[in-house]
């Protein structure tokens, strides 16, 4: 495994991290979820990502469980707080009152004294910056996080965090959590020059396009069953516009470029996330072990300026930018 900063921070986390976003709290077994998480700590995994909001904090509790039998000083736990918790007009957002009783219940379902990483889920309008920065550098002092970051953020929100963070001599956020892969790259025009220029980490999600980088779906093809886009329900909700049939060629076009490197698609998607040093850590999903053991390779593979130019040339027609 490789380990990079988090940003600027000293703290180091896997450049491959595993998330729970999809597959814990009640869309993947617990035993077999709790097994990919022991599975992704033996090959050097340390960042470890959820959320409250992951299936109203069942996501949380199963990661408490899957961790229980590992030094807390091992991992580096990230979780986030922002969606909805509850009914009730407090329920969500990034007010202190939600910040606070959110963090505290984070606390407790994942059966820890400090959470690493805890991070804005989005950014909220309804609330004043200063409150929400305040907030968190509380309970930075408190010793309940260690860091604070956010996820979604856009430029100008990223920039203001900072500016306010330098006037009020309070602790600046250290990460950015946004989508990155190699058919969507929005933050590459704003949010990644704020983040290089600010030394903010950036911890990237759905680097495998929600499984369609994997080339396991194919155009004009209904997709497989036991996929996540042949699913119903949530999961499959979020792959979206990905599954249009020029997507689908265009990522079949990076076939024979992986297979000229030797490599698997998923490993040349995290591979190009990789390339860039302001990201700290890719996060990745699974529903089985073999999974992780084929991402995690990803960190060995090194991407040459032909190679780079050869998957520009095979997506760009439908590259979202």
């Amino acid at each position: 495994m490789q380990y990079r900063r988090l940003g600027r921070a000293g703290v180091k986390v896997s450049a491959i991290s595993f998330g729970n976003w999809l597959t814990h709290g009640g869309y993947v077994e617990e035993q077999t979820a709790i097994t990919c998480v022991e599975y992704a700590y033996d090959r050097g995994i340390n960042l470890f990502d959820t959320a409250n909001a992951y299936r109203r904090g069942a996501a949380e509790e199963v990661l408490r469980r899957a961790l229980s039998a590992y030094r807390r000083e091992s991992y580096v736990l990230a979780t986030k707080v922002y969606f909805p918790m509850g009914e009730g007009p407090n329920d969500r957002g990034l007010s202190r009152k939600h910040i606070m009783e959110q963090a505290h219940a984070s606390l407790r379902r994942l059966g820890v004294d400090y959470i690493d990483l805890y991070q804005c889920h989005r950014y909220d309008p309804e609330t004043p910056l200063d409150e929400t920065l305040r907030a968190l550098d509380d309970l930075m002092t408190q010793g309940k996080i260690l860091y604070a970051g956010v996820s979604e953020w856009g430029a100008e929100q990223l920039s203001d965090a900072v500016i306010f963070a330098r006037e009020h001599n309070i602790d600046q956020i250290v990460s950015n959590q946004p989508r990155y892969n190699i058919l969507q790259r929005q933050i590459e025009r704003n949010v990644l020059p704020v983040c290089e220029r600010e030394g903010i980490g950036l911890v990237v999600y759905s680097p495998l396009a929600q499984g369609v980088l994997t080339g396991k779906y194919r155009p004009g093809q209904p997709p497989p069953p036991d996929t996540r886009a042949g699913t119903v329900g949530e999961p499959s909700e979020f792959i979206g516009d990905l599954m249009q049939d020029d997507v689908l060629s265009a990522v079949q076009r990076l076939r024979p470029i992986a297979d000229r490197l030797g490599i698997t698609m998923s490993q040349l998607a995290l591979a190009w996330v990789l390339r860039l040093e302001s990201v700290s850590s890719a996060i990745i999903g699974a529903s089985r072990p073999d999974q992780i053991y084929e991402n995690v390779i990803a960190v060995d593979v090194e991407l040459d300026e032909a190679t780079l130019q050869d998957i520009d040339a095979a997506v760009e027609p439908v590259v979202q930018r």
